[in-house]
């Protein structure tokens, strides 16, 4: 990465569950202003815990973990704060299912950035229109299809205002004909400049958006890359294996 103002860092980040399984071992990683940073490895390897510690939702044991600057796990660090400035999208859509599509949007702008309705709405309208869901504004999100509401759950992120956005498998929850659905969302956001990780089986989004690539196993980054290299000429026997069987189907 060159010639980028950084927003993400980490810096030798180790994370243990209990005292015997260490998750991730000595990640070190940056992320630049605009960049797209595609997070691949097989099942297990650490993936979704890198992300879910940027803001943290899975907390550190060694290590530091910065966000234009801020360490994520400071004891001073407002942590709601500091979420609304990274958002995040998971694999479940984590919508409040007894709110309308416009309330999911307008509450954590009213009560994290203290807008007014009126603002809250406005912005939320805008969003809405931008994925191409105004017409469900009123809707509840059980009334919503999954690719729906993954839509609405990354306009819900955008309304925030993040520095970044951090995705966590988006499409893996829905069925093949509403992958594309998001996926069109996320690469207009690329377009627009927007920093983002994302952890994802999708290869063929990873192709034609990552800035880099990241290969985890096993808890480690075992190589990172322009796509271009890493699709074509991947430095490591681990990841020649890996992408032998994915991208033979």
């Amino acid at each position: 990465m060159t010639d980028r103002e950084t927003v993400i860092e980490m810096q030798d980040v180790n994370k243990w569950y209990g005292e015997s399984f260490q998750v991730l071992k000595n990640c070190s990683l940056t992320v630049g202003k605009g960049e797209v940073v595609v997070i691949c490895g097989p099942s297990g390897s650490g993936k979704s815990t890198l992300v879910k510690c940027v803001n943290a939702l899975e907390p550190i044991q060694q290590g530091t973990i910065t966000v234009t600057g801020v360490e994520v796990n400071g004891a001073k660090t407002d942590l709601p704060k500091l979420r609304a400035r990274v958002g995040m999208v998971f694999q479940s859509f984590e919508l409040f299912p007894h709110m309308t599509i416009m309330e999911n949007l307008c509450i954590g702008q009213r009560k994290v950035l203290g807008r007014s309705d009126a603002e809250s709405e406005t912005k939320a309208t805008m969003l809405l229109e931008r994925v191409g869901l105004l017409a469900q504004a009123q809707k509840y999100p059980g009334q919503l299809s999954g690719g729906q509401q993954q839509r609405v759950a990354i306009a819900r992120a955008l309304a925030m205002d993040p520095v970044a956005m951090l995705f966590d498998e988006p499409t893996s929850a829905l069925d093949p004909e509403m992958i594309n659905e998001v996926l069109d969302v996320m690469v207009a956001l690329t377009q627009e400049g927007m920093t983002m990780m994302v952890v994802t089986h999708e290869m063929g989004f990873a192709r034609k958006v990552a800035d880099r690539i990241v290969f985890m196993d096993e808890g480690e980054i075992v190589e990172i890359g322009d796509r271009g290299t890493f699709f074509d000429d991947p430095k490591t026997e681990r990841a020649k294996s890996f992408l032998s069987k994915i991208l033979a189907h």
